[in-house]
């Protein structure tokens, strides 16, 4: 069978068409409804917008119509009386002429998307719609016929359960007691969300999970919106170091020391970088490609500090409508972790419900629930004035969705020196857990319906105590 003047024998020797005339549409037409199972596994991104000749749209229309609501395709008979198209099957089809056509279609389809998404660029450019042209041509480059059908179930349960084990996209935290929540880490291509109330201490959890991951001997950036590069650096440098922020300046020659032997010894990079209030998943991608290039290191995980100030990339939405803007944020963060192919971790604010428990859950989440759906974990920071001077934070699991972790507490230590935050010792574990449980108890007490007129002045100074010292967080 000849296209041209070439012989249909395979793959390799069809792979340079360029120029997809009315003669190539037409034999598209033909493979169609030569074998219907081709015509099914190329429904997917068969579009009739794709065909130039008009008989030819018209008839590609008819058939996916008629097979979406008959589940068959349409007659020879039936397509010419309806879209004047004369259409004939062809002879002598193999598999070889079946797989050069679903090569060639794939690419054709491919190739006519873009020519749409570039005649309509222009328009698009002249009103500041950058974001969306990038994303037009991301999608059209994707186009692509179904090709992984997934895990044969009953194949290899031992060897399918060997590489979810070892899987190398899953990364420690650096905290045993997280990871055992979380089956083993953070994935990457996922979005893990810390919520906690200003002063919570969300910037510190990010950025000892930035240290963590350095001295792991990964690739991290750590962005920041909020506060600026010196300062986080500084923060970074106590951690690494054991000095007290303050006294940074005063041992500047060991910090020099320190820093560059963790460097050596752990292999790691870490950037810090502050971008602007209002910056979208579009910016920071920009960022991150153009520090790989200009570096030639690929970056395994980032920290971004942090979501709510984040920006949707092709819609505009009031930043009041924290809802609708979150929702797209989160969705937007979480596909490019995925072409990124890298960790994501960042931040969000608890509301001002959440100033009044102890328990947090989905509601206590600022702007509502569309992050969290976004999201693959969500990580609630729970501390009061008193559990950070005693060196203690606590952790509640709001969502995890590749382990059975929701709901669960984690305590941690904290060095008020350093700002290290890490898992507590085993002599340790649960102390946490008595001191919240005992004011709860306090609390339910308090509120157990017994008039205030008959308690005790002290029995109301206690409550008023405990009121105020959860009003009265570190912000």
């Amino acid at each position: 069978m000849l296209v041209g003047n070439s012989t249909i024998t395979g793959r390799n020797n069809m792979s340079d068409i360029k120029s997809y005339t009315k003669e190539i549409e037409d034999l598209f037409l033909q493979f169609f409804v030569t074998d219907a199972e081709l015509f099914v596994r190329c429904l997917g991104i068969l579009d009739d917008k794709h065909f130039r000749d008009l008989t030819n749209k018209k008839a590609v229309k008819f058939m996916k119509e008629h097979a979406n609501q008959y589940a068959t395709l349409p007659t020879l008979e039936q397509i010419k009386a309806v879209s004047g198209k004369a259409v004939e099957k062809l002879k002598d089809c193999n598999d070889n002429h079946t797989e050069w056509f679903l090569v060639e279609y794939e690419l054709f389809a491919r190739h006519r998307e873009m020519e749409e998404i570039i005649y309509a660029a222009p328009d698009m450019l002249s009103d500041g719609r950058y974001g969306e042209v990038s994303d037009l041509l991301k999608e059209a480059v994707s186009i692509g016929l179904v090709k992984d059908l997934g895990i044969d179930y009953f194949k290899d349960p031992k060897g399918r359960l060997e590489q979810l084990r070892d899987n190398s996209g899953t990364i420690s935290t650096g905290y045993k007691s997280i990871d055992e929540k979380l089956y083993g880490g953070i994935n990457r291509g996922e979005i893990t969300i810390f919520a906690g109330q200003s002063g919570s201490g969300k910037s510190l959890f990010l950025q000892n999970f930035a240290v963590n991951w350095a001295e792991m001997g990964l690739n991290v950036v750590y962005l920041s919106l909020e506060l600026s590069e010196k300062l986080c650096s500084m923060r970074i440098d106590a951690m690494h170091t054991g000095y007290a922020t303050r006294e940074i300046m005063k041992n500047i020659d060991d910090v020099d020391l320190k820093v560059h032997t963790s460097q050596k010894k752990n292999k790691g990079t870490l950037r810090i970088k502050q971008l602007k209030n209002g910056c979208t998943s579009n910016d920071i991608k920009a960022y991150i490609k153009e520090y790989e290039i200009q570096t030639g290191i690929k970056v395994d995980a980032i920290l971004l500090d942090y979501l709510d100030l984040c920006m949707p990339t092709n819609i505009k939405v009031s930043p009041s409508d924290l809802f609708v803007k979150d929702k797209y944020v989160s969705e937007n963060l979480r596909d490019m972790a995925v072409d990124l192919d890298c960790l994501l971790v960042t931040a969000s604010q608890l509301n001002r419900q959440s100033h009044d428990t102890m328990e947090f859950d989905h509601s206590h989440i600022s702007g509502g629930i569309s992050k969290i759906n976004s999201a693959d974990n969500v990580i609630a920071i729970f501390t009061t004035s008193t559990m950070k001077e005693n060196g203690r934070y606590q952790i509640q699991f709001m969502k995890t969705r590749s382990s059975a972790g929701v709901g669960s507490k984690v305590d941690l230590a904290f060095n008020n020196r350093s700002l290290r935050i890490s898992d507590l010792a085993a002599d340790e574990a649960g102390s946490v857990h008595t001191q919240t449980a005992s004011v709860l108890d306090s609390l339910k007490r308090s509120s157990s319906g017994i008039p205030r007129k008959t308690e005790s002045k002290p029995a109301l100074d206690d409550v008023r105590d405990l009121q105020s010292m959860l009003k009265n967080l570190n912000r």
